[in-house]
């Protein structure tokens, strides 16, 4: 005896898109620095704000330009990533308005420029040009994989904007750092983009050759070490970061660069004895110049003992400062806008800006700072891992390390855990480079963590999948 049944084909089920979710997060990144901005203009003025109005609906109507933007174009990319990016410029916006109501500030800036501009609009018009640049990366880039074609360009052009600084007549000398250049009275970072377009040649170069890097041709002291002959990238790559250390003085970019390769090749080849390698190299790098370029080695010396040259070295006292502004802080810190990290001078709402925070906010603002930025980096990995392709992995992977290099690197520097870099805080800071090149980071990993979640298409059934014969024994 047989029994036979029908059964149907069943199409797949459409993955959640998260958008709805990642409305609502938005609504909170969007009112928390409203509040903020009210709390520090009661502090300062002891009445609200008079662009309080103004400032939120210019941040709510940004905050939805690009929620609609991924909605329509990126309907399955990772929630979280927009609505934190958009509390963390939002509170920086904050931040560098409470910094231009600051006396010192203005008193300091008319004494050694004559007159003194307002920062906090300036950063908004930034903002609004992110956001912009955000939804185009988004509209023009729908698919990731295509960046590959462009691998070795991206190479050139990270060289290009890595050398621009130092052309004589563009480039610009910045307290002994050279990665700044003019155009038409603007000033820009073009570390801030290289960074971007270098992890491309990253990802792409890795991608091809990560089984020949892979390859070990002995052992030593428990390592596994490469081939001869596969040393030349790391080296090549280490060489180009001591280039832009000794010719710019910019210890930050150069650790950024080579640390991003060094952790694109260990993703992609597995291999322990990169990492050891690419750490030895650039703590031997950073000690040669560090001893003989005067920059760095100010630098070095403000790290080791800020105090004992405090009254000597503008380097050594704005550590100092930062050293006692997070002292000063506390627990739960001072308050907004009853803080004294205006002491610090121009830096405070650069590369200082986080001293502020320590400050005014004390640790848990601190810590509340970092774990936003660590939940960045989260997706940014969760994101790689989720990817389908070897090169959206590696160039996700690169992506995030590079945030998380740079958080690093300046939240080390102003806590006096190692020595200053010079790089901007993301989305903290004031500068248009850095909040700019950080807002299309945003979207490339927007992107790829699209294509990663958008469920495949469902094969076309075929003729015989309409009916199965299921016969049972009797």
């Amino acid at each position: 005896m047989s029994v036979v049944t029908n059964t149907t084909t069943i199409g797949a089920i459409e993955a959640p898109s998260r958008r709805n979710t990642e409305l609502l997060l938005l609504a909170f990144a969007v009112v928390i620095p409203i509040f903020a901005y009210a709390n520090a203009g009661m502090s300062l003025h002891g009445k609200l704000p008079p662009g309080m109005l103004t400032y939120g609906l210019g941040l709510g109507v940004l905050a939805g330009i690009a929620h609609f933007v991924v909605r329509r174009y990126a309907k399955y990319a990772d929630p979280l990533l927009l609505p934190i990016a958009t509390l963390l410029n939002g509170l920086g916006l904050v931040l560098i308005w409470r910094l231009d109501q600051s006396e010192r500030l203005q008193n300091l800036a008319k004494r050694s420029f004559g007159a003194f501009s307002e920062s906090a609009p300036r950063q908004m018009m930034y903002t609004a040009l992110a956001i912009a640049l955000f939804a185009g990366v988004l509209l023009v880039l729908k698919d990731h994989r295509v960046l590959q074609r462009f691998t070795y360009i991206s190479m050139a052009a990270s060289l290009v904007l890595l050398i621009l600084p130092v052309i004589p007549g563009l480039g610009a000398d910045v307290f002994g750092a050279k990665i700044w250049i003019s155009v038409g009275g603007f000033s820009i970072q073009p570390g801030e983009f290289a960074k971007i377009v270098i992890a491309v040649f990253f990802a792409g170069y890795l991608m091809v050759k990560r089984d020949a890097l892979a390859l070990a041709s002995r052992r030593f002291m428990g390592l596994y070490l490469p081939r001869g002959r596969d040393l030349g990238p790391i080296l090549m790559i280490w060489a180009m970061s001591l280039l832009v250390l000794v010719f710019e003085n910019d210890l930050g970019t150069s650790l950024l660069f080579f640390g991003m390769f060094v952790i694109m090749l260990y993703v992609a080849t597995e291999r322990t004895s990169w990492i050891v390698i690419g750490l030895l190299m650039s703590v031997g790098g950073a000690t040669v110049v560090g001893a003989t370029a005067s920059h760095v080695k100010a630098r070095v010396t403000a790290w080791l003992d800020p105090f004992a040259c405090y009254q000597k070295s503008g380097a050594c006292e704005q550590v100092g400062q930062s050293i006692m502004s997070f002292g000063s802080g506390g627990v739960l810190g001072t308050g907004w806008g009853q803080g004294n990290s205006d002491l610090i001078g121009f830096a405070a709402n650069s590369d200082f800006i986080f001293s502020t925070v320590g400050e005014e906010l004390g640790l848990a603002g601190v810590m509340a700072f970092l774990l936003l930025y660590g939940l960045i980096i989260e997706r940014g990995v969760r994101t790689a891992l989720a990817a389908r392709d070897p090169f959206g992995k590696l160039f996700a992977i690169g992506l995030s390390g590079a945030f998380a290099l740079q958080i690093f690197v300046v939240a080390g520097g102003v806590m006096g855990l190692i020595p200053l870099t010079g790089m901007t805080m993301p989305f903290l800071a004031s500068g248009g480079s850095s909040v700019l090149a950080n807002w299309i980071l945003i979207a490339i990993l927007i992107r790829i963590s699209d294509t990663a979640r958008r469920p495949a298409p469902a094969p076309a059934p075929s003729p015989d999948s309409e009916m199965t014969q299921v016969v049972r024994p009797s």
